[in-house]
């Protein structure tokens, strides 16, 4: 596969009453054909997400589903990159990578948590934006990739991954009722 340059068109997902945020790489050339995040049906991100919060199986496979279930766990969901050229889906052969402006989220919403999936969100996110993160007091924590190609881990073991996800948006929760 040839090497493209890509521009994220994806809006972010938040609200005001976001306190976690989920960051991935960059959209997969099917999550742009869906217009949706983790769009490709072999990724396993919303599977995922049906476990933790204890959802019913394939509750979460339309895209109006899916942004609902975000605002209402105070998850917003963006991606650490605005641009790059990437193979495919590759993340490691993303090369000419520009951030996200991520006060966009951070400007408005109460995040307390950052997450990423998987080792290259992870890298990219601590070099770009590990300054302003720690400025404004924000845990980052890297999480596996739910992409099919991260064979090794099971839907189990994702899940196991995942738990410290729900756990800051289940305190989150519970500061927000107080």
């Amino acid at each position: 596969m040839e090497a493209q340059h890509i521009e994220h068109t994806l809006e972010p997902i938040f609200d005001e009453r976001s306190r976690v945020l989920v960051l991935g790489t960059m959209p997969s050339p099917k999550s742009r054909e869906v217009g949706f995040y983790y769009g490709h049906p072999q990724n396993r991100f919303w599977r995922v997400m049906e476990a933790l919060f204890e959802l019913p199986s394939h509750s979460l496979v339309e895209n109006d589903m899916r942004r609902a279930f975000l605002l209402e766990q105070h998850i917003a969901l963006w991606d650490v990159l605005a641009s790059c050229t990437i193979e495919g889906a590759a993340d490691a052969s993303i090369v000419d990578a520009i951030p996200n402006d991520l006060t966009r989220i951070l400007g408005k919403a109460p995040i307390t948590h950052v997450f990423t999936t998987g080792g290259k969100a992870t890298q990219l996110c601590q070099r770009m934006n590990r300054d302003m993160l720690s400025a404004r007091n924000i845990a980052l924590t890297g999480l596996p990739s739910t992409s099919a190609a991260n064979a090794r881990m099971r839907l189990d073991q994702l899940v196991e991954a995942y738990r410290p996800l729900a756990h800051a948006v289940t305190a989150g929760n519970c500061h927000a009722k107080q």
